[in-house]
């Protein structure tokens, strides 16, 4: 028997002499047919994503029958805060404990909330079954970058990026069309059910296929760090979420959460500069410049994706004449390129190992496609449009993957949990600033432009049919006035992100797996493949 690690110690098994960065110098490849594997991590991943887009389109059938109208808004903030509280903590216990039992886990928690979600009597069962649900999808996500990153070296992921690029692809797209059709056909607990199947596909392809060692590290919980990363992290979401439409952006509400934020954060880093086991190491911010930098980039992508994601379709609708049920289809020249593009640029790092062109080109490509979507008035034809959402979607395709590659080379192994948890928290709530940010500037455009009109847009949109042509003109500037701010401030963000990826520094790709004494291996088709 092999005597027990001293208590300091982390490591589960002796490594030979690793690259600074943690990883193995010996040259080795990813698992044999490691694409079995993926797909299962990928459907679990699609579930989570799809659950976003589907609900969206489900609410309006969910308050007709069990009411709430005046809570609507919470069944996406208790999932949205619920999910960006817990990214960054499951991601250290994967990293303590074994990335396969915790991603499993937060698959099962998943999916029973999804089923307590679509057996909800009231708002409020409703409300509390999607911060459950929240809770999975925090693991979920965290899980699916992590599983990734250890499983396919950085040179060699660029295979693969495809698969990542198009699942999020059909998410985005698949998501308000699958919720629309299952809704009308099933009613809108199905909405919710339909996870049910999927997500237990995904936990048996997983359980059988996914083969990782289990880690076992002795090391005290950092309870603090949870506890005040989950304030700093919930007055942030809230403040964005009720700012501009809940309460206005100077009001002691905002005032107050902002001030916790900030003394959160102040605490935090304290914390994790003294824990013996820190939930998100402050380490991976300044052990290598390149991870703060991918992290502004992703945050900057996660702005622009869930920004133009709501503003796009709405200014589509609205001002252009698109239906509602062609909504999900008037995305397709944003998406399309997105999978293109990124495949594409993937297998040309695989082949050079050069990268650092990508991002520039795609920050680039946000920058002048948003500028140029900043530039639409009521008369821009939807052909022209689509030309400008290609140019974003090119942007997209060069920069969300290739910032995660980016950060992914600059952590070492023993991080990566935390590290792609912080990925995908940054990603988050980039998405929950832009939207709350576009928010506040689409209101008040429209409330400029029509003194005395309600804030909401969505309540605008549908009285729109109703108004005189006087009105309705005037409307539609708004709209318009709306959405130009909007695309200017994101292009703005966009010509940040674009210094930023100038000051990438271009390190070689590692083309080696884990340690010989962590190797993560996978199996080929059904069956398990040889032990190495």
């Amino acid at each position: 028997m092999s005597t027990s690690p001293p208590p300091s110690t982390s490591a589960v098994s002796p490594t030979p002499p690793a690259s600074p960065a943690g990883f193995a110098t010996a040259t080795e490849g990813p698992p044999r047919n490691v694409r079995w594997v993926l797909a299962g991590v990928m459907l679990a991943m699609l579930l989570s994503m799809f659950d976003t887009m589907v609900v969206g389109t489900a609410m309006p059938t969910i308050v007709g029958d069990i009411g709430g109208l005046e809570h609507i808004s919470w069944v996406v903030t208790a999932y949205t805060l619920a999910t960006a509280v817990t990214t960054p903590i499951w991601g250290k216990c994967g990293d303590l404990y074994g990335r396969k039992p915790v991603y499993l886990a937060s698959i099962v928690v998943f999916l029973v909330g999804s089923a307590l979600c679509g057996a909800s009597r009231s708002m409020s069962e409703l409300i509390a079954s999607r911060s459950l649900q929240g809770v999975g999808a925090g693991g979920v996500g965290a899980g699916a970058f992590a599983l990734i990153a250890v499983l396919v070296p950085p040179r060699e992921r660029g295979r693969y990026q495809g698969m990542t690029a198009s699942v999020m692809a059909a998410g985005a797209i698949g998501g308000p069309l699958i919720g629309g059709l299952v809704t009308g056909h099933w009613g809108w607990r199905w909405a919710f059910y339909v996870n049910l199947p999927l997500g237990l596909l995904a936990l048996a392809w997983l359980w059988r296929l996914l083969h990782v060692p289990a880690r076992r590290v002795r090391a005290r919980t950092d309870w603090p760090g949870i506890a005040l990363l989950t304030v700093t992290i919930s007055a942030t979401v809230l403040a964005a979420t009720w700012a501009g439409t809940t309460y206005a952006w100077g009001s002691w509400q905002i005032l107050t959460a902002g001030a916790v934020a900030v003394l959160g954060l102040a605490l935090f880093v304290r914390v994790q500069r003294r824990a013996a086991e820190p939930v998100l190491p402050l380490a991976i911010f300044t052990g290598h410049r390149n991870f703060p930098l991918a992290t502004l980039l992703l945050l900057a992508a996660g702005v622009v994706t869930f920004g133009t994601g709501l503003y796009l379709p709405l200014f589509q609708q609205t001002v252009q004449g698109a239906s509602a049920a062609d909504s999900g289809l008037a995305m397709l020249p944003l998406m399309i390129p997105v999978v293109v593009v990124s495949t594409v640029a993937g297998k040309v790092m695989s082949a050079t190992g050069r990268y650092k062109i990508f991002p520039v080109l795609g920050a680039g490509f946000l920058t002048v496609g948003l500028g140029l979507l900043a530039t639409m008035g009521t008369g821009t034809p939807r052909l022209l449009t689509c030309g400008y959402m290609v140019l974003l979607g090119t942007g997209l395709g060069l920069t969300q993957q290739m910032a995660g590659t980016i950060a992914q080379n600059s952590v070492s192994l023993r991080d990566m949990g935390a590290a792609m948890s912080a990925v995908t928290l940054f990603r988050s709530l980039g998405g929950s600033l832009g939207v709350a940010v576009f928010g506040s500037l689409f209101t008040r455009s429209v409330r400029s432009h029509l003194p005395g009109a309600a804030g909401g847009a969505g309540s605008q949109a549908y009285a729109l049919a109703r108004l005189p042509a006087g009105a309705r003109d005037a409307y539609l500037r708004a709209v318009t006035g709306g959405t130009h701010q909007i695309f200017l401030t994101g292009a703005a963000l966009c010509a940040a992100a674009f210094v930023a990826a100038l000051c990438v520094v271009e390190t070689p790709l590692r083309t080696a797996g884990p340690p010989n004494g962590a190797q993560n291996t996978a199996t080929s088709g059904p069956t398990p493949a040889e032990a190495p």
